[in-house]
């Protein structure tokens, strides 16, 4: 039998590593028990011959010496990465900052990718980073990396050629829209991305902006609901929750937003193929919210966390979504840690809402669609109002003059260069106008 003595210690090593893992608490806080990653099926020797046989001719034939580590290390990226978008190896390097980007701390270009038809397309760009301020858009495609077609490539090493030392330049081609291809020079940075950022709109309206699903988000949504309703008296008239272009994150967190606004109920439940990574996660009766009328906002980069979010608060019926069709991403990653420091990030579920929607390469539907558009607002031509003729009558109630001249130039506003956001303050307006009578 060729290649026995490499066939044997091949089946050793996948032995080896087929022991069971512990869990990272990363977006499936589930325990997975030692018979679904150990294997009891049969090896395939069929195919392990192939593999060794495989494995002898790059070793004696390919044009540089390849070392036996090397190469299996390159296999199992291959086995993983061709299993679906979001399944992958983690060397150290990666493992670590994938632990990072979850506790909200993380260096590059605060930029979510995906895999799509063999090219990388950007998912969203997170708030206040290189990538959202240099206006890269969700849905733009990253077809160059310094000039190194990214056509081909896996999506971690995509990842990691993005990433680098803080201060140091990179330059993307993107592809928008199908359109022609063009440059954008960023500086990578050291990104610390704040999760929740919250302020009044106008007299009793809030808004809570979620930019992805950290370890504390949930504590963080309650923090800022309980300071709007404290600096608008105690109450608030209505409240804008704004999911666009929030990549995800941490599955326990987007719980615990969904729990801040529902009193009762299911939030989300997981199916798999294992019974551990069946979860149903259920609201308690507390209402950080108070009840307050609501809009949430999504777009094409609202995926995986933000998704469960929007789909909870659209099944319960709970608040309007408005905006544009979410990204689609539907499924839970595990990372289970191997033995040496590096870690396998695995889709070990798909989620569904409470009326049982498979958000997967489907997204969710907003209530009312809402596209990105620009409003310019037209100054006013100069004119005379009553309260500028000379000699004109008083108020008949007895209130002030308001001529022309006084008008103060209002200050801006959020809602003033954010159509999406304009249209849900009308709508909250108009809920609160329907309550009343």
């Amino acid at each position: 039998m060729p290649h026995l003595s490499r066939l044997t210690s091949l089946a050793m090593a996948l032995a080896l590593l087929s022991g069971a893992p512990q869990l990272l608490a990363a977006e499936e806080p589930a325990t997975l028990p030692a018979t679904a990653v150990s294997g009891k099926a049969p090896l395939p020797l069929d195919e392990l011959r192939t593999f060794a046989e495989v494995l002898d001719r790059i070793k004696s034939a390919y044009v540089e010496p390849v070392d036996d580590k090397t190469l299996l290390e390159n296999a199992i990226k291959g086995m993983l990465s061709n299993l679906d978008p979001h399944s992958a190896y983690l060397e150290p390097e990666d493992f670590q900052e994938l632990q990072e980007s979850t506790s909200g701390e993380f260096g590059g270009l605060g930029i979510e990718v995906g895999a799509e038809d063999g090219f990388i397309k950007v998912v969203s760009p997170i708030d206040d980073t290189p990538a959202s301020k240099a206006g890269i858009q969700p849905g733009d495609l990253i077809v160059k990396i310094d000039g190194q077609p990214t056509k081909g490539i896996s999506l971690m090493d995509a990842v990691d050629k993005m990433r680098g030392k803080a201060g140091s330049k990179i330059t993307l081609t993107l592809v928008r829209d199908g359109g022609r291809p063009f440059d954008v020079e960023l500086v990578r940075a050291a990104i610390k991305v704040k999760s929740v950022k919250s302020q009044l709109l106008e007299k009793g309206y809030g808004y809570v902006r979620i930019t992805q699903f950290q370890v504390n988000t949930g504590e963080e949504v309650g923090k800022a609901l309980a300071k709007l309703r404290k600096d608008n008296n105690g109450r608030l008239s209505g409240l804008v929750l704004d999911l666009r272009n929030n990549p995800g994150g941490v599955l326990q967190s987007a719980v615990e937003v969904s729990d801040h606004f529902l009193k009762k109920g299911l939030i989300v439940y997981t199916k798999g193929r294992i019974a551990n990574s069946e979860l149903r996660f259920s609201a308690d009766p507390a209402d950080a919210s108070e009840g307050v009328p609501l809009v949430v906002l999504i777009n094409g980069g609202s995926a995986s966390a933000a998704e469960i979010v929007a789909g909870a608060l659209q099944d319960h019926k709970r608040g309007v979504l408005m905006g544009t069709d979410s990204f689609g991403k539907g499924s839970v990653q595990t990372v289970l840690p191997l033995n040496n420091d590096r870690a396998l990030k695995l889709t070990t579920a798909l989620y569904y809402t409470p009326n049982g929607r498979s958000i997967q390469a489907q997204g969710i539907v907003p209530d009312i669609e809402v596209a990105r558009a620009k409003v310019t607002r037209e100054q006013d031509g100069e004119s005379f109002k009553e309260a500028d003729l000379a000699g004109h009558l008083g108020n008949g109630n007895g209130g002030a003059d308001r001529p022309s001249a006084s008008k103060k130039s209002a200050e801006p506003r959020p809602q003033d260069d954010d159509f999406q956001l304009s249209q849900a303050l009308n709508l909250l307006k108009g809920l609160n106008v329907t309550r009343e009578n």
